[in-house]
């Protein structure tokens, strides 16, 4: 096999792009192109991407068991186990987001332009599933980035939506200034931007100019954190995801996320492993103790925030955020002498479950905002009498969230809590405990409002949109699935994240 065939999802999701782009220019004028053509050539797209990125993975494509990874463009790109597992996240999404924008965009204009910046974003994160050189890194960032401010003030006449797309903006470009800032400290001090040559360089070199490597590794970390909306870069995200149209909330936070965290370990775990300690060696740069209190003040400040919130979508946007922390601990509990590959593992398979129930929880937002319904949790009132099978579908996202035997979330936190066991991270587990503990109680009250509370007056849904209960039914049988199917799937990511640590 050619190596440029194991970059098939990436070019896949490109054509899809070009595609849009040619079926726009038949009908170019706004809101001509059909609407139902835009959203079956993205989900078609899309659904394509993650079967053949599927396939990959388990024919071994890119893995020790297969063909061994494969470096493209010397050595800019890898396609591996842990590129494709993370392709197959984004892909997922992007297919449940365009399904479900199929109903949402109804009657708005520019669809085709919304669609293709969807799929270019996700382009962008599919080559940050790969990117194997700082320069590759921060060039398929920003690929994915300026497609997702513009998708965020989609909305050009909802104030909300176009003040976030503006946050947003302001914010990733600081953010990005900072990440470029710290590759060039990189470079300065090792010579290298490809991730290999970098990790070879801070091995050998006896001369290597510490406090600069120091200042462009933390600058670094401090820009993946935007990316991944992790405290202090954070403030952006409950914006951008309440005044966003709910399905661009469920790809950003999703699919966005992923890509930042396999970035963020890719980067972290191949060139900087000596500079952490990771090696046994006294560390230079103590980026695991940074990434440990990163972990801890992400997922309490976004518990305790969602707590204090009173409407449903921006709970879910502060809950986001705490998601993000539990993720860290994939990176946070590593140190030499243990099994590092299962730490790294849960956090991949956290990812996994999170993308369904998180994309799941948002795309039911968007259900109720088609409804016409309010965004408090009162006016979910109630809800079930009228819609019972959406509402047992966000009853099960938003107990997985919490950590509930009702979806892969269950098992997810219980391997996130034994990978912090097995490195005797103990604050690290207790923050994950407590936090978890805290989130059932302000999920729990959107259920409540949906099941046992009565509606404060009548309301009638006028209808039910087929392609947008579709995905909202779709995440939530996949959430549940992941339970029993769990053990399958986890192997995958235990031996791509090994990989990473020889």
């Amino acid at each position: 096999m050619a190596d440029w065939v194991a970059l098939t999802p990436a070019i896949i999701f490109g054509a899809a792009a070009m595609l849009l782009f040619i079926v726009d220019s038949i009908e170019p004028q706004p809101g001509t192109s059909s609407n139902a053509v835009l959203a079956g050539v993205s989900t078609v797209g899309a659904l394509a991407a993650f079967l053949v990125a599927g396939y990959f993975l388990v024919l071994g494509v890119g893995q020790p068991r297969g063909t061994g990874a494969i470096d493209l463009f010397g050595g800019a790109l890898v396609v591996d186990g842990m590129s494709l597992f993370f392709v197959v996240i984004v892909a997922s999404v992007t297919a449940l987001v365009t399904l479900a924008s199929y109903d949402y965009l109804a009657g708005e204009e520019y669809q085709a332009e919304y669609y293709g910046l969807v799929i270019m974003a996700a382009t962008g994160m599919s080559l940050m599933a790969s990117a194997n050189s700082l320069a590759t890194v921060f060039v398929s960032l920003e690929l994915a980035s300026l497609p997702s401010f513009a998708l965020v003030a989609f909305l050009k006449d909802n104030q909300g939506s176009v003040e976030g797309g503006l946050k947003y903006f302001l914010v990733g470009a600081l953010s990005s200034s900072v990440l470029a800032y710290g590759i060039s400290l990189v470079y300065a001090a090792t010579g290298s931007l490809q991730l290999e040559a970098v990790a070879e360089a801070l091995a050998a070199g006896s001369e290597i100019p510490v406090g600069v490597l120091g200042v462009g590794v933390i600058m670094m970390l401090l820009g993946f954190a935007y990316k991944t909306a992790s405290v202090p870069f954070h403030f952006w995200a409950p914006e951008a995801y309440e005044g966003a149209p709910a399905p661009v909330s469920a790809f950003l936070s999703s699919a966005s996320k992923a890509a930042g965290f396999v970035v963020a370990f890719r980067v972290f775990l191949t060139a900087f492993p000596e500079v952490g300690g990771l090696t046994g060696a006294a560390p230079m740069v103590d980026w695991v103790t940074a990434v440990t209190v990163l972990a801890v003040v992400t997922m309490t400040v976004g518990n305790f925030a969602a707590a204090t919130q009173e409407k449903v979508k921006r709970m879910l946007a502060y809950s986001s955020v705490g998601h993000a922390g539990y993720v860290l601990i994939g990176l946070a509990a590593l140190s030499p002498g243990v099994d590092n590959g299962f730490v790294l593992g849960a956090s991949m398979m956290h990812l996994l479950v999170y993308g369904f129930m998180n994309t799941g929880a948002f795309l039911f937002v968007a259900l109720t905002e088609y409804w016409g319904i309010g965004r408090t949790f009162q006016d979910f009132n109630g809800l079930s009498k009228q819609a019972p099978l959406a509402c047992a579908a966000m009853t099960v996202f938003l107990f997985s969230l919490a950590g509930l035997p009702v979806g892969g979330g269950f098992i997810s936190k219980l391997y996130l809590l034994a990978a912090t066991a097995q490195t005797g991270t103990w604050l690290l587990a207790a923050s994950l405990i407590v936090n978890s503990a805290l989130s059932l109680y302000y999920y729990s009250r959107v259920v409540r409002a949906m099941w046992l509370e009565e509606p404060d007056g009548d309301f009638d849904l006028g209808g039910y949109p087929s392609s947008l209960y579709a995905a909202v039914v779709i995440a939530a049988f996949l959430t549940f699935a992941l339970l029993p199917a769990f053990g399958l799937l986890s192997p995958s990511a235990f031996d791509a994240a090994s990989v990473l640590f020889g």
